[in-house]
């Protein structure tokens, strides 16, 4: 197995064709097909299925390949450090979709400037935050637990070398926009909620409730819309009146004034925290990161 072999997979997974890979390799589709042929015999099993609309990703060779782009990420790192001697100081930070958590990104962004450092910030599913944490594409994970999904979350960390550090606690709130005919209520029930639409982010294929990002992920709602990203979640909370249930911690200068967050009548606690490799130091960024997450805490909202 060479590095080169690794980086041809990894082309062809980006491009979902033979013939686009070889292109962008500058090398002819046989010299490609013939070198993964000669990478699947030698680990044993399929990274592709072929067919003549392209091919597919074989549950085997997804595995395969977050490790190949794990070494290759490794090497480019060594090469920039040791060879080009260009390499910034990086800095990653993968969330659910949680305003505050980027919020606290801005801040440590604008506290060390971008000259000397390159940063990443990934607003994804659960399952992504995780895997970027196990392969090293992110520093630190952000992430929520509660009853329901402690026990599998902790189970998942432990097969991958995570820690869950947890920050605060708060309630579930309603989260609606100012104009939502529930807005000026004080407490809102589940019962009321049941001729809206109940907005919840897509988790994917391996979309398990405990992936979930919404509390009370197991109830039987009767209308849900499932949706990728958090301007999605506020334009259908306009245009159909939707809801999603979150922490009730918002960040106005992101999402603007226009939204409000209330307390759900049969409100769930939720544990807001970090994930990072277990054992692992965080880096000088990674504690300010935390330290700004933090500050949140007094924004979390606990019934007595």
């Amino acid at each position: 197995m060479t590095l080169q072999q690794l980086k041809y997979a990894i082309t062809i997974a980006e491009c979902g064709s033979m013939n686009e890979a070889a292109k962008r390799l500058y090398i002819s589709q046989p010299s490609l097909s013939g070198a993964v042929k000669d990478l699947e015999d030698e680990v044993g099993f399929e990274i592709f299925i072929r067919s003549n609309r392209g091919i597919v990703i074989t549950p085997a060779g997804e595995e395969f390949m977050s490790y190949a782009r794990q070494v290759t990420d490794q090497y480019s790192l060594l090469q920039d450090r040791f060879i080009n001697k260009t390499m910034r100081q990086k800095f990653s930070v993968s969330t659910q979709h949680y305003s505050f958590a980027v919020k606290a990104f801005v801040e440590v962004v604008n506290e060390y400037g971008m000259d000397n450092f390159e940063f990443a910030i990934h607003e994804t599913r659960t399952e992504e935050v995780i895997e970027n944490v196990k392969f090293f594409k992110s520093e630190i994970g952000v992430l929520y637990e509660n009853d329901f999904n402690k026990k599998a979350l902790e189970k998942i960390f432990h097969e991958n070398s995570i820690e869950f550090d947890p920050l605060f606690t708060c309630d579930t709130f309603v989260y609606i926009w100012g104009g939502h005919p529930l807005a000026k209520k004080k407490e809102i029930s589940i019962k009321e909620l049941e001729e809206y639409p109940c907005l919840a982010f897509d988790q994917g294929r391996y979309g398990s409730l405990f992936l979930a990002e919404e509390q009370l992920s197991s109830y039987e709602y009767k209308k849900l819309i499932r949706a990728n990203d958090r301007a999605t979640m506020l334009n259908l909370m306009v245009g159909l009146n939707g809801y999603t249930l979150c922490s009730g911690i918002i960040s106005e200068d992101l999402n603007g004034d226009a939204y409000v967050a209330i307390p759900l009548k049969e409100s769930e606690k939720m544990t807001i925290g970090y994930i990072k490799r277990r054992g692992a130091t965080l880096s000088d960024l990674g504690k300010l990161y935390i330290d700004h997450l933090a500050q949140y805490k007094k924004y979390a909202y606990n019934k007595q």
